[in-house]
C-alpha cells in the first residue's frame, strides 16, 4: 500500500538525484507556485500538490534522455501513490511523455513549469535581479521575444492555460505571486 510522501521525504529524494543548484531552484519555484496556486483555487490538499511540484523532474539530472519515464520508476521505488506519479510523468505530456494532464492539479504543474523558467529568466535580466517588483507586462515581453529564453516552450505555456482557461495574464500573474513568496530560496531576491 502506497503512503502519502512528506514534504521532508520529497527534499530528500530530490536532493539525492539532483546536485545541480540551478535544478533545485527549479524545484523550490515549482512547489511555491504549486502550493499557491491550490491556495487561490481552494484545493484541499495543498501539501500534495507542493510535493507534487517539488520533485516533478526528479529525474532530469542524471536520466535526462529517460526525461519523465526514468521517474516513474523511482517513485514506485518510494512507494509513492499512483496519483502522485501520474501527475509527475503529464507534466512532460507532448514533449517526453504521453500521459495527458487530466486533473486541475496536473494542468497546472504543466502550464506553470516551462512559465517559471521564463520569469528567472526575465529577473536575471533585470539591473536590480529581484522577482519583487516584475510586473506581468515584463515577463509578457519576453514571452513574446522568441530570439529570448529560447529554450521555454511558449506553446505549452499557452495550451496551459487554455487547458486552464485560465487568461494568459492571470497565470503569469500568480506564477509570479508564488515565486515570491519563496525569493529568498531561489535566488530571486536581488537587491531592491
Amino acid at each position: 500500500m502506497a503512503h502519502t510522501p512528506s514534504r521532508e521525504e520529497a527534499y530528500k529524494l530530490l536532493a539525492r538525484y539532483n546536485k545541480n543548484d540551478s535544478l533545485i531552484k527549479h524545484a523550490l519555484s515549482v512547489e511555491a507556485v504549486m502550493r499557491h496556486f491550490a491556495e487561490v483555487l481552494g484545493e484541499p490538499d495543498v501539501e500534495k500538490w507542493a510535493i507534487v511540484g517539488l520533485v516533478h523532474d526528479l529525474d532530469y539530472e542524471q536520466y535526462p534522455e529517460e526525461h519523465c519515464q526514468k521517474v516513474r520508476e523511482l517513485l514506485e521505488k518510494e512507494d509513492w501513490p499512483a496519483d502522485y506519479i501520474h501527475a509527475v510523468v503529464s507534466h512532460g505530456w507532448g514533449l517526453c511523455a504521453d500521459v495527458e494532464p487530466e486533473h486541475r492539479m496536473e494542468k497546472v504543474l504543466y502550464a506553470i513549469d516551462e512559465l517559471t523558467g521564463l520569469i528567472t529568466a526575465t529577473v536575471y535580466m533585470r539591473p536590480n535581479k529581484s522577482i519583487l517588483d516584475l510586473e506581468v507586462k515584463s515577463v509578457k515581453k519576453k514571452f513574446k521575444s522568441k530570439g529570448f529564453a529560447a529554450g521555454v516552450n511558449r506553446e505549452v505555456i499557452q495550451k496551459g492555460a487554455e487547458m486552464l482557461g485560465m487568461d494568459l495574464d492571470y497565470l503569469i500573474q500568480e506564477t509570479i505571486k508564488g515565486m515570491k513568496k519563496v525569493a529568498a530560496e531561489i535566488g530571486l531576491k536581488g537587491d531592491l
